[in-house]
């Protein structure tokens, strides 16, 4: 920069994780530059392990930087380009749109689990035993969407509890997935309190379980994925729009469950049943419908694959994209 006869307006670091000590340069080019100068400069850092970068750095420029998230491509992003079946198989990944046939589609992934995730994870010194964290990434990638039990992953690895906890935590500070908390407040007896997990892309988890042959409209699979695309995609765009949404989910030992439950700032929570089919029946949402006439301070909305809007009882059953409206995220 000293170098320069006029200062750029952005300077751009890139995997800034990799030698932390620069945020204490920037600090000083913020800090020091003469005002008028400093006034129209501004840093952009990008990197993929906020773990090691507050593990190696003293200096986070507090109170003078803002953070953003960076996903996979929303529909918002795909605009006319967007395909549910083919997110549903293939994720969101932006690489992706400049393949053009399912091999090559298929190679980038393998080579994605396989080639990326070891260097972020064991390049970047993350884990120091990388045995038991390989099998558990594939375990992650098996439990993604389901109610975590950390005892039974333990176990299934062979170490304990606080390891694999480590391990989510690992995968959380990476942005390579997160946690769908049980919801906080008391509404039924015998409530579970384990988490759900979420990997941040269908196309990763499903190469990570060896499933990107099977067709997503075969058997039991357009369920969870489309419940897995609904989360995924709330989970971003709660992010990019600031919109401060607490995102939990519902279970108790009887069987009852909320898929979903938005508690937002300043308006009703909201009640979330997410169904793939075409056509809601009336069955699908008992759970939601009981909840709803039990709780009045709750809003309920089924998320489907339908084609218009309709109502069944206090139940709003929405297209997705529609749903994606009526919560304000678009």
């Amino acid at each position: 920069l000293d170098a320069l006869s006029t200062l750029p307006e952005w300077v751009v670091i890139d995997e800034v994780q990799k030698v932390p000590k620069l945020l204490d340069v920037i600090h000083f080019e913020i800090e020091h530059r003469p005002e008028a100068k400093r006034r129209s400069l501004k840093f952009a850092m990008t990197g993929s392990s906020a773990r090691k970068l507050k593990r190696g750095a003293s200096n986070l420029l507090a109170g003078r930087a803002f953070t953003n998230n960076l996903f996979p491509l929303t529909h918002v992003e795909y605009g006319s380009d967007f395909h549910l079946m083919d997110i549903l198989h293939w994720g969101a990944l932006p690489y992706l749109s400049q393949l053009t046939s399912d091999e090559e589609r298929k190679a980038f992934l393998d080579s994605y689990v396989h080639t990326y995730l070891k260097e972020e994870i064991f390049q970047e010194q993350l884990v120091r035993n990388t045995t038991p964290f390989r099998k558990f990434i594939s375990i992650a990638a098996q439990s993604s969407g389901s109610i975590l039990n950390l005892n039974k992953i333990a176990s299934d690895l062979g170490v304990d509890w606080t390891t694999v906890k480590n391990y989510f935590e690992i995968l959380e500070d990476t942005l390579l997935g997160f946690m769908l908390p049980a919801y906080s407040k008391s509404l039924r007896k015998q409530q579970l309190k384990a988490s759900k997990f979420y990997l941040f892309d269908i196309g990763v988890q499903r190469a990570l379980t060896n499933s990107l042959k099977i067709p997503v409209g075969s058997g039991q699979i357009l369920g969870p994925l489309f419940e897995h695309f609904i989360v995924c995609e709330l989970h971003r765009l709660n992010e990019y729009r600031r919109a401060d949404f607490q995102l939990s989910y519902l279970a108790t030992q009887g069987g009852l469950e909320i898929d979903l439950i938005i508690e937002r700032p300043g308006a009703k929570d909201v009640l979330v049943e997410i169904k793939s089919t075409e056509r809601v029946q009336e069955s699908h949402l008992k759970h939601i419908s009981a909840m709803s006439a039990d709780f009045d301070q709750f809003e309920a909305i089924c998320i489907s694959r339908e084609s218009s809007p309709r109502k069944v009882g206090k139940v709003m059953i929405l297209p997705w994209k529609n749903a994606f409206e009526y919560l304000e995220l678009v």
